[in-house]
């Protein structure tokens, strides 16, 4: 019998070990991908002993130079800030911003307090009203505070959201039409270029009096500047899903539609089976695209429109003139930034989950 030797095998095992890691590795990069984390993929290989040199050239690219480049901007904003005058005062640096964002999230705690202690006293008084036997006189009565700067970002995502929803719900069955039929092609194509490069700024009056003309009652489901604002949204987001859509399922590869025919699928079956699959990636791509143009039209609808909301609370901001308004706006331009970048990734990672790549 041939000896085994203990090193080798030891070795083959740690090898081993070392493979399954990296498999690990490599699987969860596609989601470090998605979240925006890909800095985390180097330092992990780093870590495992894979080429620590060159992931320490890999981290620099994708964490030391995005820092240093934030890093840099922080200290040319902060030092020529001061140097621009306005009629509210110099340009607020970042400390100056940092602080007006603990300022309104103290607002935003002493609000809900106060929202707390309203329905305190009201179940109190209820409760008390009760006991006297005047149940009759008992009310409920909803707080009605002015809303907080969280309570408006909620109110905007929720607002693009519906808007964003109902533009696919229209341009997706649209684009498919249009892919599938050339002539259903060269009815729709016209519309999409009359009305794809009209602003939001002249869709808002129109929405407007339509809205204040249809929706007549004061206890429906939505206000009117929900509709207003989530409508405005849906007339100007929905033109990338369509366009894309359409491309997307006139590219199907041909041999495809001609396997369609030879099994002789339904056109119902013919879409769900083979267009849609097949078409899922540009049509994600129409729809991220969608979702930007939609969130950005929003905060200018809401401005203009003096809905509630993050563009409302710009507005009220530079309206109100106070030595903290320009610090508070440039708040809300960075918030309006990262939610726009969270939307991003949101519909990045719903599209990593329903398509396919090369990879997987």
């Amino acid at each position: 019998m041939t000896a085994i030797d203990p090193d080798t095998i030891a070795v083959e095992e740690r090898e081993a070990r070392k493979a399954r890691l990296f498999t690990r590795i490599n699987k969860l990069d596609g989601w470090f991908q998605v979240l925006g984390l890909s800095w985390l993929t180097p330092i992990l290989k780093a870590l495992a002993g894979d080429n620590p040199k060159a992931q320490a050239r890999e981290i620099w690219r994708l964490l030391g130079v995005p820092v240093l480049a934030i890093v840099g901007f922080l200290a040319l904003w902060a030092n020529l800030a001061p140097t621009v005058q306005t009629s509210l005062g110099a340009i607020p640096g970042p400390a100056q911003v940092w602080e007006q964002v603990g300022s309104l999230h103290e607002d935003a705690v002493r609000e809900s307090e106060k929202e707390a202690a309203f329905y305190v006293r009201q179940d109190e008084r209820n409760a008390k009203l009760i006991a006297e036997g005047q149940a009759d006189k008992v009310k409920q009565r909803t707080y009605t505070g002015k809303p907080t700067y969280y309570d408006q970002i909620w109110t905007s995502i929720q607002t693009v959201f519906f808007g964003f929803l109902i533009g696919s719900a229209v341009a997706i069955p649209l684009g498919i039409m249009a892919g599938l039929s050339p002539t259903a092609n060269a009815a729709i194509n016209p519309l999409i270029q009359i009305f794809k490069p009209v602003s939001p700024l002249a869709w808002l009056p129109i929405v407007t009096m339509v809205v204040s003309a249809v929706y007549v009652t004061n206890d429906g489901m939505f206000s009117k500047s929900f509709l207003t604002s989530a409508i405005t949204v849906t007339l100007c987001s929905l033109w990338p899903t369509l366009i894309n859509t359409s491309l997307g399922v006139a590219s199907i590869d041909k041999d495809l539609v001609n396997v369609s025919k030879v099994l002789k699928m339904g056109t119902w079956t013919k879409i769900t089976k083979l267009v849609l699959p097949s078409a899922l990636p540009l049509i994600f791509t129409g729809l991220r695209l969608s979702l930007g143009v939609g969130w950005m039209v929003l905060i200018a609808a809401e401005m203009l429109a003096q809905n509630p909301g993050l563009g409302k609370f710009v507005w009220d901001e530079f309206q109100n003139g106070s030595s903290s308004s320009l610090a508070k706006i440039m708040v809300a331009v960075f918030t309006i930034g990262i939610i726009g970048f969270l939307l991003d990734r949101v519909m990045f990672a719903l599209q990593s989950l329903f398509t396919f790549t090369n990879n997987r």
